[in-house]
């Protein structure tokens, strides 16, 4: 699948990064930051684009992906310090990517992840998905505003969105931001002052992020869903007195708990049954075993988690910054009114000149502030002008002739007049030129993110070139292989599927077992010590659930990796019963995934199309194999059987042995070997050999434990003896 993770880079998502390339998706990201980040590891593809981006359309248009994960409660993008103005950011992101999601021509799985604090308030028993809502702060309302857009948008575009609720999330941080509550509080407590405070009326349930992470990817691969909202929960309910002691156990170096338990009992714990009944939710990572482990390992990189938030800005830096913030403000006031002082004394200086008499200085000063700071800086300059020009009349006329004086208020409205005409024009023409420079901007920030696009496609496309060009695992490269089977005698072929698997599946351990009833299945075919390691006869019913998956015709993996077990096992049926069990060891722990189990799953159905083949071939010619009425092979199909087994020996495919009965005097050989073949296994064979004598053909068994047989054998009253002229 091709899967859109959306957030910045911590701790959730690299477990949902590194658990979905494990299983062989192709993982594209979306940081949600304009500015360049650097690459997230193991990533396909990155895109570093707001969320809000007019972009967001081309940018799925060029993925197609098959599902959208939105870390959502779980986004470090966004910074809820201004929480009133991140609340609409928020859910314009997401209500963005949502309609880019459902222009895809294509069916398109949405994942919103969301968090316990949806809900507030005590609750005596598990929350349940419908239970009434009671988020508070506005992260919380905003994380819940998202569920609801969710949910329209599920409801109104028959979209497939579902909506995840994951109760107290926590696992080792990358940062102090990963840091969730309470473990966060406590954590800080312990390493500031070595006294944790918790109160005991306080409960919670902690789900490991390892856990979420399987589950999630349940929820993505499903393809058939009977709800669209599901809680995520560990179910082990805990009191935060509880957890305050195992964070304390982890911390060590005399780190106490002081018991603060006050007010009335506080429970939020998320109910899992409906994600229960639907799937599987095993708890791989218990609060008890998992908690002081992060503490230990938190506490042992103080350094890096002491100073919560970064890096600590100097007092002086900040009053700095506030004095240049109060600078850019004043300033222009402040030259208006340094600039005021030498018209003044030009305008004295000008009053009794002869040239210079007829020249307003004042009016040049209005003028010259309106063009270069607009109207605000205008009306403070004519103001300051008419004030000048008062104060100089009073020179020659007294202020009260001054205010009579008709001239006096005809000179006021053209400096006025002309300042604000003057500088209302200076701010159109700014207001235009920061328009244009603004759509400038944003038709460069558009050819940038088309560039970036594009360079992403190509860079894309030749990747996905050189992976057809280089393939060694494509269909055509799979039935090259399995076709060499069709060389084979018939009775070799199961023998070199073994071989085959082997080049397809990069192991050096494979091992099939042929299944000889209902409750047995016996080794056939296997490539190592470490395939035999299961030995020759297993119960398979009793596997647990290695048989639980090939029972249901699933490929198992060995996700626990459990030494007794095999990596990974998958097997073949005859309608609809086990014919072959084919085990792997051998397998590094990233190719364990679902591209490798698909690979095993076409493997498996080309190779039992060969056996397939090849046991019609025997039919076929059964009348001439066996002596006619018994189970005894004639002596070319015998040579040809024991040939073959020979040779899969000294490959190292397989352990056989050869019996010789020794000859009785006076018995019909027939009759013999009808009493020997009772003592036999169904997967061993007996047969005329060389010079027409009896010999008996033991698979999966060797020279070393031979003894068994040629006892019961003995017992039925005949001698025999390892056969040696036939080793190959």
């Amino acid at each position: 699948m091709d899967i859109v993770l959306t957030g910045s880079y911590n701790y959730v998502m690299k477990a949902l990064i590194l658990k979905l390339n494990k299983e062989g998706h192709r993982i594209f990201v979306i940081s949600g930051s304009r500015f360049s980040q650097k690459k997230y590891p193991k990533v396909f593809e990155q895109y570093d684009f707001v969320y809000e981006s007019s972009s967001m359309r081309e940018i799925f248009d060029s993925i197609h992906p098959d599902a959208v994960v939105f870390l959502g409660a779980y986004d470090d993008t966004f910074n809820w310090k201004k929480q009133d103005l991140e609340q609409v950011r928020y859910n314009t992101g997401l209500t963005n990517i949502l309609q880019a999601a459902t222009a895809l021509q294509k069916h398109v799985r949405f994942i919103y992840l969301s968090y316990q604090d949806v809900f507030s308030g005590h609750s005596p028993s598990d929350i349940l998905e419908h239970d009434k809502f009671s988020a508070v702060g506005f992260q919380g309302m905003a994380v819940r505003q998202g569920e609801l857009i969710c949910g329209n948008f599920q409801k109104t575009n028959q979209f497939d969105s579902l909506v995840l609720r994951m109760d107290h999330l926590y696992g080792m941080p990358l940062s102090d931001k990963d840091l969730m509550e309470p473990f966060a509080t406590m954590v800080r407590e312990g390493l500031h002052g070595n006294t944790i405070h918790a109160n005991r009326n306080n409960i919670y349930s902690m789900l490991h992020i390892s856990d979420a992470v399987e589950y999630i990817h349940k929820v993505l691969t499903t393809e058939e869903l009977k709800y669209h909202v599901y809680n995520l929960s560990s179910g082990e309910a805990m009191s935060e007195y509880e957890m305050a002691e195992l964070v304390a156990s982890g911390m060590g170096g005399g780190t106490s708990v002081e018991d603060r338990s006050v007010g009335n009992m506080y429970r939020l714990v998320l109910s899992k049954e409906r994600f229960s009944d639907e799937f599987s939710s095993r708890v791989y990572n218990h609060a008890k075993d998992c908690i002081p482990k992060i503490a230990a390992e938190i506490a042992s990189q103080e350094q890096k988690f002491f100073f919560f938030g970064g890096d600590k800005v100097s007092i002086w830096k900040r009053i700095w910054d506030k004095i240049a913030l109060v600078l850019k403000i004043v300033l222009p006031y402040l030259e208006t009114a340094a600039l005021f002082i030498p018209f003044f004394m030009l305008n004295n200086r000008a009053t009794n000149s002869e040239y210079f008499s007829n020249l307003d200085f004042y009016l040049l000063y209005v003028l010259t502030m309106s063009i270069i700071h607009g109207q605000q800086q205008a009306l403070i300059a004519a103001l300051l002008a008419t004030a000048g020009y008062l104060f100089r009349q009073q020179y020659d006329r007294s202020g009260f002739d001054v205010l009579l004086d008709y001239n006096t208020y005809v000179w006021i409205a053209q400096l006025f007049i002309l300042g604000l005409v003057v500088g209302h024009m200076k701010d159109r023409l700014r207001n235009v030129r920061e328009e244009d420079l603004h759509e400038i901007d944003f038709l460069n920030t558009q050819i940038s993110d088309i560039t970036d696009i594009n360079a992403t496609n190509v860079h894309i496309k030749n990747i996905m070139e050189e992976q057809i060009v280089n393939q060694n695992d494509s269909f055509g490269k799979v039935y090259e292989i399995t076709s060499s089977l069709d060389q084979y005698e018939p009775e070799e072929v199961l023998f070199y599927a073994g071989d085959v698997l082997k080049q397809l599946i990069h192991s050096e351990d494979i091992a099939i077992y042929n299944v000889a009833n209902s409750d047995y299945a016996r080794l056939f075919v296997s490539t190592s010590k470490k395939a035999r390691s299961m030995g020759n006869s297993i119960e398979y019913p009793k596997l647990g659930a290695l048989y639980d998956a090939i029972s249901k015709d699933q490929i198992y993996i060995n996700h626990d990796m459990n030494p007794d077990y095999p990596l990974m096992a998958d097997a073949i049926y005859s309608g609809d019963h086990i014919e072959l069990i084919i085990m792997i060891w051998g397998i590094p722990w990233d190719r364990m995934n679902l591209a490798q189990a698909n690979m095993i799953r076409v493997a498996g159905y080309l190779i039992q199309n060969a056996v397939l083949r090849a046991n019609r071939y025997m039919e076929a010619l059964q009348e001439d194999r066996y002596i006619k009425g018994t189970n005894v092979l004639g002596r070319d199909a015998f040579l040809i059987l024991m040939g073959a087994f020979l040779h899969a020996r000294s490959k190292d495919l397989t352990e056989c042995c050869v019996l010789h009965v020794l000859p009785v005097e006076g018995e019909d050989k027939n009759l013999v070997a009808t009493t020997i073949e009772k003592q036999l296994r169904n997967t061993d064979y007996i047969g005329y050999g060389p010079e027409d004598e009896l010999f008996v053909l033991l698979s999966n068994t060797n020279e070393d434990n031979v003894s068994f047989v040629m006892n019961r054998i003995k017992a039925a009253g005949y001698e025999t003896e390892i056969w040696k002229e036939m080793n190959v």
